[in-house]
């Protein structure tokens, strides 16, 4: 490798985070060091060359040794990525051994839609807000929007450990150290290690490092779902700092900013990574789960605005003050693709069951309207009332670990438990099979 590297030792500009040298020969993306911190080729103008340099450029001097390395950055993929935790340059960080297999480069076009199969497998979580109201399918790209104070690693890690896929892939933007343990601890204590690969860049790597991750994350995804036919689960978060890393780049290259100090080029960005879901007619897929974090709690900022037109729907976390607990809020959340799965590939009265418990909680928000601007409640509100907070505590809550048949048995027990069948209006084939004589 090292015959291909050019070497230069004059820099003609150097700014905040970005310096330029005239060379030749140099490809765009490409790697490369700047007196030893890593940089990255992000502009070309003839023979002028622009390196965007990941720590900064304090302390470098025009006389910087620049070294590059004659292409873009790259993965090793194989086998061996199962069970490890590297950084956002693919570099182990858990003390383990460099990873020997096929290098490719990262970051490539999404898949070409002939190649492309309708969804149509469930993936379940043991989450009820997701799976019993918001199903996910193989091959879905979907966001969880939280305010920043959400427990959404905690979330996250669960959908880990639960989802029924052959790998999952964690790309961590951002990650405190202690989101970073809390992972790494959560995975080995329920031994699942082996089967998931993470890319992690902490509050303590430079911000915009955080641009690699999630390609890295997303091209051993590729690997395992194109290669090795597996179901893939792709966790990014939080995209949001991604987002953030961007813009630091852009101000940094006097780029003039759009909505929200976001770049302009912010929706193809975002685009490049979530088109990469994907389900293969050979079998394998990559589904991803992002999380997009608000800031207070403005869904009309640039970041989940963007997300919502790129995306098949979103789940919402907040905190029910009834429970004490946090939900999969059922109004805020969707999923667009739900209707492939549900009574195809889970039990025949789930639609229903969805719907209705749904219109029943929706009544116990209206109920609680009332209640608030002192109106008289009826026996019906009462008793929506009380479905609502016992559908919350057993079903909505994030804790909640059962599969989709429980759910809507727990789900039938609490229609019998609080109304009558008129009141219910499900079909009378499931009401014959469910409805348990009192």
């Amino acid at each position: 490798m090292t015959a291909f590297q050019k070497i230069y030792t004059r820099l003609n500009q150097i700014t905040k985070a970005t310096c330029t040298v005239s060379a030749s020969g140099i490809g765009n993306e490409e790697m490369a060091t700047v007196a030893g911190r890593r940089a990255q080729v992000v502009k070309i103008m003839g023979e002028s060359v622009t390196l965007q340099i990941f720590s900064g450029t304090e302390g470098i001097g025009t006389d910087a040794e620049v070294v590059f390395f004659g292409k873009p950055p790259t993965l090793k993929v194989s086998d061996e990525l199962a069970g490890r935790f590297f950084d956002a340059y693919g570099d182990p960080i858990d003390g383990g051994p460099e990873v020997q297999g096929e290098e490719i480069e990262i970051g490539g076009p999404s898949v070409n839609p002939v190649r492309r199969k309708q969804p149509s497998e469930l993936i379940a979580t043991g989450i009820a807000g997701i799976d019993l109201n918001n199903t996910l399918v193989t091959g879905q790209k979907i966001p969880f929007f939280a305010d920043p104070d959400q427990p959404y690693n905690q979330v996250m890690a669960m959908v880990a450990l639960r989802a029924n896929a052959d790998k999952i892939i964690l790309g961590g933007m951002g990650l405190s150290n202690d989101d970073y343990l809390y992972y790494k601890n959560a995975f080995e204590n329920a031994g699942v290690i082996d089967r998931i690969v993470s890319f992690v860049n902490t509050t303590e790597n430079p911000p915009v490092e955080r641009l690699l991750v999630p390609n890295m994350a997303l091209s051993a995804a590729e690997y395992f779902a194109g290669e090795k036919q597996e179901k893939v689960l792709v966790l990014l978060t939080d995209m949001t700092l991604y987002c953030d890393a961007l813009s630091i780049v852009s101000n940094r290259m006097d780029q003039i900013p759009s909505k929200d100090s976001m770049p302009g080029s912010l929706y193809s960005e975002l685009a490049k990574l979530y088109e990469k879901a994907v389900q293969f007619p050979e079998g394998g897929s990559i589904t991803i789960v992002a999380v997009t974090t608000l800031s207070g709690g403005d869904i009309t900022h640039a970041i989940p605005d963007n997300t919502g037109y790129i995306t098949e729907g979103q789940l919402y976390l907040r905190r029910d003050t009834d429970i004490s607990k946090v939900i999969v809020d059922p109004f805020r959340s969707l999923s667009r693709l739900k209707q492939l799965v549900i009574g195809k590939k889970t039990r025949a009265d789930h639609p229903q069951v969805m719907n209705t418990a749904v219109r029943l909680y929706s009544d116990a928000a209206n109920a609680k309207t009332k209640l608030e601007n002192g109106f008289d409640l009826s026996d019906y509100d009462e008793r929506v009332l009380s479905f609502a907070k016992q559908y919350s505590e057993l079903i909505l809550a994030i804790d909640v670990n059962i599969d989709i048949d429980e759910m809507l048995d727990t789900t039938w027990e609490l229609f019998q438990k609080y109304f009558n069948r008129a009141e219910i209006g499900i079909k009378d084939e499931f009401m014959k099979l469910y409805w348990k004589k009192q």
